[in-house]
């Protein structure tokens, strides 16, 4: 049997990095991904994809992107359930296996890179 994704989309918030009590790392995203087609009013849908991604690439991809970034995600196909106050509640999701950034740095980095003085000009300053 063959079960695999492969999502390019832009991050819908903020990657917020977790672990589980057993202390292994993970993040769940959404990618908000266009569909290659438009819709009987002109416009292009998108569907908003729930991925969850384990250790490093949870760790890197909190660390590196934001709300935003591009990022292209392979993975498997994943369904569960878990039943909450009597009422059973089904989740599809994307499990990544590698993730990649597909956009530049982040804003807020490139920003904070441009406002720290380099070692030479500071010397040079009079």
């Amino acid at each position: 049997m063959i079960n695999q994704v492969t999502l390019v989309g832009r991050l819908t918030k903020d990657p917020e990095l977790k672990r589980t009590s057993e202390g292994t790392s993970f993040t769940l995203i959404t990618l908000a991904v266009n569909r290659n087609f438009r819709n009987h009013n002109g416009e292009i849908d998108t569907d908003f994809v729930q991925c969850t991604l384990w250790r490093r690439a949870a760790e890197n991809t909190a660390q590196y992107c934001r709300k935003g970034s591009v990022v292209g995600i392979t993975g498997r196909l994943q369904s569960r359930h878990y039943d909450r106050e009597g009422k059973r509640t089904y989740v599809t999701e994307v499990v990544a296996e590698t993730v990649r950034f597909l956009s530049g740095k982040p804003h807020e980095v490139v920003h904070e890179q441009q406002q720290e003085p380099k070692k030479e000009e500071t010397s040079l300053a009079f």
